[in-house]
């Protein structure tokens, strides 16, 4: 014979039918189904006013009044303000609001995010575990324009042509100084583009980006086309490790939030995709705070930088001391010395690079203050010689030790 199930709402059935049936006292039925007088006495009041098993059932134990409660315009408030802004979080929400209401008293964060999640204006996100944010590479930004993080946020279709977001942001100040649609990441379009910004904002003093192309390569030091025009500009390159997109992980962090307001969905044209992009860098500069900068906007922190864009805008030729013999680098990546002639990069082509001759029989090649590798010869009896390019550039600092400056 199977067991047979019960629910709290027939043992207080129950309870009422037995005292009904006058054959034992209130105490013995308590006694009996375990609980107090107290509770006993109530559902056999509820049971004598009511009929059915509603009289039974438990009831809502929210109080009927509510002194602190959020008053009804305010929520009207609060979430058409959430609809309009729909990626931004309570905090940052509550402090735009705060600053456009000074004499409104509006409730805490929580409560933001409760009037959030009631309206059904959360989307729920799946769980996941993450590796913790590596931050100390950006350390040494202490001010606007010392570090600028350059990158692209992938690729997508818009309309019948793919674009090809080009995005840079001040590592100080978070301001996003430029996000160009550009139909290819061509070395000459990149540059274009950056020539445009430089004359906007000025240079910084670094750049720092991934190890893909155009900003790096597979060549000697990593160069490119495009960082080695960065040096001649005076402009330090740095390059994440392979692998570690967390080092730049402000920036990384910046895409998804641009995604979610610019590309989801694409626009219809690249023109309309720009104009997305250009309303949406005026509220993220001057609209939107930072909970990083203590909720101000990141036009706040920033300025244009002071150092301006040379004429011409391609840089001049760095000045190598006169015990530096100096050679240009061929079409082919070839470089003709008194020491011999060898192959350097075609990352370098029409570029001057310096000569050092060393007391240990040796020649080092530089290109400006950065180390290129050292040369060799094969045999005293020849003068062929062979080029070691150096094995490890560091990302995150200039070198110290070039004898060499730019004009």
């Amino acid at each position: 014979m199977p067991w047979k199930e019960t629910t709290p709402m027939k043992l207080r059935k129950q309870f009422f039918d037995d005292w009904m049936r006058g054959e034992d006292s209130v105490a013995e039925l308590c006694r009996r189904f375990g609980i107090s007088r107290k509770t006993g006495y109530k559902w056999l009041k509820r049971g004598t006013q009511q009929v059915g098993e509603e009289a039974y059932a438990d009831r809502s134990r929210r109080p009927r009044t509510s002194p602190q409660a959020t008053d009804a315009w305010l929520v009207d408030a609060i979430v058409a303000a959430r609809k309009q802004r729909p990626t931004w979080g309570p905090r940052k929400l509550r402090s735009v609001l705060m600053a456009q209401n000074p004499r409104v008293e509006f409730p805490a964060v929580s409560t933001f995010a409760a009037i959030f999640k009631r309206h059904g204006l959360v989307r729920p996100k799946r769980r996941r575990t993450r590796t913790p944010p590596y931050s100390a590479p950006l350390a040494h930004a202490q001010a606007p324009n010392a570090l600028w993080c350059i990158d692209f946020k992938g690729h997508f279709q818009v309309g019948r042509a793919r674009c090809y977001p080009l995005t840079i942001t001040d590592a100080y100040s978070r301001y996003l100084i430029a996000c160009v649609a550009l139909r290819d990441t061509k070395t000459a379009t990149v540059r274009r583009a950056m020539e445009r910004v430089f004359r906007e904002f000025g240079l910084p003093q670094a750049i720092r980006s991934d190890n893909g192309e155009p900003f790096a390569s597979t060549a000697v030091a990593g160069l490119s086309q495009l960082s080695a025009w960065w040096l001649k500009l005076g402009i330090r390159h740095e390059r994440i490790e392979p692998g570690h997109p967390e080092q730049n992980g402000r920036h990384e962090r910046f895409h998804l939030t641009l995604k979610q307001e610019t590309a989801s969905p694409p626009q219809g044209s690249i023109a309309a995709q720009q104009r997305a992009f250009d309303l949406f860098r005026a509220v993220y500069n001057d609209q939107r705070p930072h909970e990083a900068l203590g909720m101000k906007t990141p036009a706040r922190y920033y300025e244009p930088s002071r150092r301006t864009l040379p004429d011409p805008p391609w840089g001049r030729d760095f000045d190598y001391p006169l015990d530096i013999e100096v050679g240009q680098v061929s079409k082919l990546g070839r470089v003709q010395a008194t020491v011999g002639s060898f192959f350097l990069t075609t990352a370098l082509r029409g570029e001057r690079v310096g000569i050092e001759w060393t007391r240990a029989g040796m020649w080092k090649v530089w290109f400006g203050p950065l180390y290129l590798g050292a040369l060799k010869r094969v045999d005293t009896r020849s003068r062929r010689v062979k080029f070691e390019p150096v094995s490890e550039v560091l990302p995150m600092s200039p070198d110290s030790s070039s004898p060499m400056s730019a004009e």
